[in-house]
């Protein structure tokens, strides 16, 4: 009943909505048409052409699996009233390879992908009630772990560049940055004459990131392929030679994954704000910046195209949310029901252009490598930001103690057999730092 009463609190179209795309990503991964995990994707193909047992395939998307969502997926969603996709996501991969390849299991991976997503909602919500009935709430502080995010994510590009190019000229998109953010800063607003038109606030973090994105993909398009000898091939065109049959199968199955493209679109709408699609965007759409939210989308779907592209050529495998785009889609148009049309064509082109794409970046070298240092850069801005938001939220908590607690989590972390993902360090922190906080509270040693 309690479950119920949490439940109808909830706008139903919300319900709805995460409780579909939690049964479609399911059903796809029960089917091997698509799994979020990227480790897991090459391991796909293994199963299907039966060189490895359903029950190998279930252990290991697991074990891949279940540290993420508890480590970094959960906690990221704990710090701001929004779900990581990874939460959700991820969950459902271990939901689809465990349930069994016939269409009675097709259809239990639905209906259980289904209750998976409303039970993280309800029990997203659960903590967090139960963390302000504590008698230190910390919830408020918890939010602070993202603040020096929104600050930092326009840096990444010099750090793209940096590793890509050189030091120097990352030194010099990082000024370019900073100059970016400063014109913008005395700005201030854009004032009309016009009555009727209210003036608009311009953010300096958001055009920060556009004038050093300008210049990060200034640099990466330069860069072109070596002109190919007589009958030489690029290396996805290689690809595409070796698993045409493979694109073909993730072709076939446009439908499932236009559907979930478009639907992804809508939950990332700043109108629902349900699914956010990375630390950075999730905090970005906390603070209710609609436009860094949608560059920062923007850029780490860049990043995201080499890798989903080139393991989808080779296992037949796609992601259920694409190479991210439809994030883009969704806080670009604040509108659900352009945002799930823009969604589905989104995903229709990404599978239907898959191999030109892969032809077009061998074309363009700078642009796939590009892609890779996005993702570091992206990651190691993180850890950094994450770590200084942990020991500010935890010094808040708890004057003193909280910068102790949060340092030691993170050096004794590295010296961890299993350790936690870093950039999950500060979240994880810090509720650690309110749990303790609350402790303390109760014996009467606060």
């Amino acid at each position: 009943m309690e479950v119920l009463a949490k439940l109808m609190e909830i706008p139903l179209q919300h319900l709805m909505l995460m409780a579909v795309i939690g049964a479609i990503s399911a059903m796809m991964a029960n089917r091997s048409i698509a799994v979020f995990h990227d480790g897991l994707r090459p391991l796909v193909p293994e199963y299907v052409e039966g060189r490895m047992s359903r029950k190998a395939l279930a252990a290991t998307s697991f074990a891949l699996s279940f540290g993420l969502v508890i480590g970094f997926g959960i906690p990221f969603s704990l710090t701001a009233p929004i779900i990581l996709v990874h939460s959700l996501l991820l969950g459902t991969d271990v939901i689809g390879t465990w349930t069994p390849d016939n269409r009675k299991g097709f259809i239990l991976s639905g209906v259980l992908g289904a209750i998976y997503a409303l039970g993280l909602m309800v029990g997203l919500k659960s903590v967090v009630e139960l963390f302000a009935m504590m008698p230190v709430n910390f919830i408020s502080s918890l939010s602070k772990v993202g603040d020096p995010i929104v600050a930092c994510f326009a840096i990444f590009p010099a750090l793209v560049v940096s590793y890509q190019y050189g030091y120097k000229k990352g030194i010099w998109v990082l000024i370019a940055t900073v100059i970016g953010y400063a014109l913008t800063k005395s700005f201030g607003e854009i004032q009309f004459s016009d009555e009727v038109l209210k003036p608009v606030k311009i953010d300096p973090n958001g055009v920060a990131l556009l004038f050093s994105m300008i210049a990060m993909f200034y640099f990466a398009m330069r860069e072109k392929a070596k002109p190919l000898a007589d009958g030489e091939k690029g290396s996805n065109a290689i690809l595409l030679g070796l698993f045409s049959e493979r694109v073909k199968r993730i072709q076939k199955n446009w439908l499932l994954l236009s559907l979930s493209g478009g639907l992804t679109a809508v939950a990332a709408t700043m109108s629902f704000s349900l699914l956010a699609e990375g630390p950075v965007s999730l905090q970005l759409m906390a603070q209710d910046q609609q436009t860094s939210a949608a560059l920062v989308s923007l850029a780490r779907a860049i990043g995201f195209i080499p890798l989903v592209g080139t393991t989808a050529i080779a296992t037949g495998v796609y992601s259920p949310d694409g190479m991210k785009f439809v994030f883009v889609a969704g806080l670009a148009l604040d509108n659900p029901i352009l945002a799930f049309i823009a969604g589905v064509v989104i995903m229709l082109a990404e599978v239907r252009f898959l191999a030109q794409l892969a032809l077009w970046l061998d074309k363009y070298p700078g642009v796939k490598a590009c892609g890779d240092h996005i993702r570091t850069a992206i990651t190691k801005m993180l850890e950094i930001s994450l770590l200084v938001g942990g020991m500010i939220a935890s010094n808040a908590i708890l004057p003193g103690m909280g910068f102790m607690i949060v340092a030691g989590i993170y050096l004794l972390n590295r010296t961890s057999k299993r350790p936690l993902v870093e950039m999950a360090i500060g979240p994880v922190a810090t509720i650690i730092v309110g749990i303790v906080a609350n402790i303390l509270s109760i014996v009467g040693l606060s």
